[in-house]
């Protein structure tokens, strides 16, 4: 039986645009869509008539009638088939999302909410959910109704398997094409990324690319013939590895990424490229972890250079 698709709901416009979302991944999926909020107690976004931690209290029962209640009909306008839950549930919001991840195929979430779901793309939250969540986390940002291919960020790391797996089931899911992207950095001030990047070296731009398509062709070998359906362009670049990945963004539905990777794409949701995806990407993100990771593993910043 397929997981359920977990939606963080708190009446915010963005949550709102996340459910649509995972309405439709449920749909795609045959699987049933949870909806759920979470009262933090430290949170000021609290309902009125009652604490939180007070199922009965009249507050809650509220929220149940209104937010929830909008939340499903957001869902049902683009799902009408998908069975549909609600949960209420006491917890800060991300460990509550961090715990329902264990049982799901999906957790969607809004770029920006109301209360404790107010910083979830800002600071350590991000990359709390990233790190610890058990399955895949699609942040719904960007543009509204994105259109193109499903765009894969290629590492070229064995823990990025998932993150390629994933992205041509979305794109099979989806009726979409996929583009693969790597960039390889050259240490020139036209590309320099940031002060940990290697001193100036002068690099040969052919060399770069091709060992760029290797890498593609490393990390494909396989999946075409597994999705015959899903057509594939291969995109080797040598350039700013943020820059690039946020303007390749602006053509794509989604952008899958892995929670970590090496060469162009180390540190990508706990150094700057993750932080300039999660903020600017022009098109929801999708964070694949792999799950061989340990919660050390997903402690490395921007120094995480080979």
């Amino acid at each position: 039986m397929t997981k359920p698709v977990v939606a963080g709901v708190d009446g915010s416009p963005s949550s709102l645009d996340a459910v649509e979302v995972a309405g439709h991944e449920a749909a795609v999926r045959g699987a049933e869509l949870r909806l759920v909020h979470a009262f933090g107690r430290s949170s000021s976004h609290l309902p009125a008539g009652g604490p939180p931690w007070n199922p009965a209290g009249a507050g809650v029962r509220e929220l149940l009638d209104g937010t929830l209640a909008a939340a499903e009909r957001r869902a049902r306008d683009v799902a009408p088939r998908v069975d549909i839950s609600r949960d209420v549930t006491v917890g800060e919001p991300l460990m509550v999302l961090e715990i329902a991840s264990r049982t799901a195929s999906l957790v969607v979430v809004g770029s920006r909410g109301l209360g404790a779901f107010s910083s979830l793309l800002l600071g350590s939250t991000s990359g709390h959910l990233a790190a610890h969540g058990r399955c895949p986390v699609l942040v719904v940002r960007g543009r509204p109704n994105p259109a193109g291919p499903v765009l894969l960020a290629v590492d070229g790391s064995p823990a990025s398997e998932e993150a390629v797996r994933f992205a041509f089931t979305e794109a099979s899911l989806r009726g979409a094409g996929l583009t693969a992207l790597h960039v390889c950095r050259a240490g020139s001030p036209d590309v320099y990324d940031g002060p940990a990047d290697p001193p100036f070296v002068t690099y040969d731009e052919t060399h770069l690319r091709e060992h760029a398509g290797r890498v593609l062709d490393t990390a494909l070998t396989g999946r075409q013939e597994r999705y015959p359906d899903v057509p594939v362009v291969r995109r080797p670049v040598v350039g700013r590895v943020r820059h690039t990945l946020i303007d390749a963004s602006a053509d794509a539905q989604l952008l899958v990424v892995g929670a970590r990777g090496r060469g162009g794409f180390t540190g990508l949701l706990l150094g700057s490229v993750s932080q300039a995806a999660l903020h600017h990407a022009q098109c929801p993100v999708a964070v694949v972890r792999h799950l061989g990771e340990g919660p050390s593993a997903a402690g490395g910043g921007e120094g995480d250079h080979p």
